[in-house]
């Protein structure tokens, strides 16, 4: 109950404009659920994460590390896949870790433009009602040539305001939800550039570790003597 009366009969005060508010309100909450449920499966430690590849990087061949990290559903997994699918290939592993990283971002930010365009939306909805609403009071005011009493002009000013009340409260969780989702979606996007600058790291020193071993004039005549 909300001011003596049920929700129910709350909504059917408001005006027209009540019946988009629910339907935002139901596509919201519904991308809202989806979007958690979405992003509570995407729960990665990064920092462990790295550790691990780069222990495996010194001790695993590529294709033993690429399968470790198929066993992973987060992005930044699969963009070490795709690194090292094109390692010995410059120009075309840029092309396929964009690729990989635009298809995952465009998964991880799915709907979520949905919960921006609700946000925006509702309020305005809100505010189309209440000015509505405004508008048959002061139409009740001249039809009885500006002989009137409060409570002729209560039901106009209750079914505006509800509107805006009704809008507020569809927008608030939507505005929430969309940051926090936004705020998830730009993380994973920096692991995913951060996970590409260790691992240039990583393989650079190791060709330059094989670099020197090669032009070790006595590299042949230390391994005699160390054997």
């Amino acid at each position: 109950m909300i001011w003596d009366q049920s929700l129910w009969e709350l909504f059917n005060r408001g005006s027209f404009v009540m019946w988009p508010l629910l339907a935002c309100s139901i596509v919201g909450l519904a991308v809202l659920v989806e979007r958690a449920v979405f992003f509570s499966r995407m729960r990665f430690r990064y920092d462990r994460f790295l550790a691990q590849l780069k222990l495996k990087c010194m001790e695993s061949d590529v294709q033993t590390i690429a399968q470790w990290c198929q066993k992973q559903r987060h992005p930044v997994p699969q963009v070490v896949i795709q690194y090292l699918k094109y390692l010995d290939k410059g120009a075309q592993r840029e092309e396929a870790l964009q690729r990989v990283c635009a298809y995952a971002m465009e998964k991880v930010e799915a709907r979520l433009r949905v919960l921006a365009s609700i946000t925006h939306m509702a309020p305005l909805l809100g505010l189309l009602g209440t000015v509505t609403g405004l508008v048959t009071a002061f139409h009740q005011i001249e039809s009885l040539g500006g002989q009137v009493q409060p409570a002729d002009l209560a039901s106009g000013i209750w079914a505006a305001l509800l509107t805006t009340v009704f809008g507020l409260l569809v927008a608030l969780p939507c505005m929430a939800a969309y940051h926090a989702f936004e705020s998830q979606a730009d993380k994973i996007s920096r692991q995913m550039q951060l996970i590409v600058l260790e691992l240039n790291e990583v393989f650079k020193k190791h060709e330059k570790n094989a670099i020197k071993e090669e032009q070790d004039p006595f590299r042949d005549w230390k391994m005699t003597v160390s054997a």
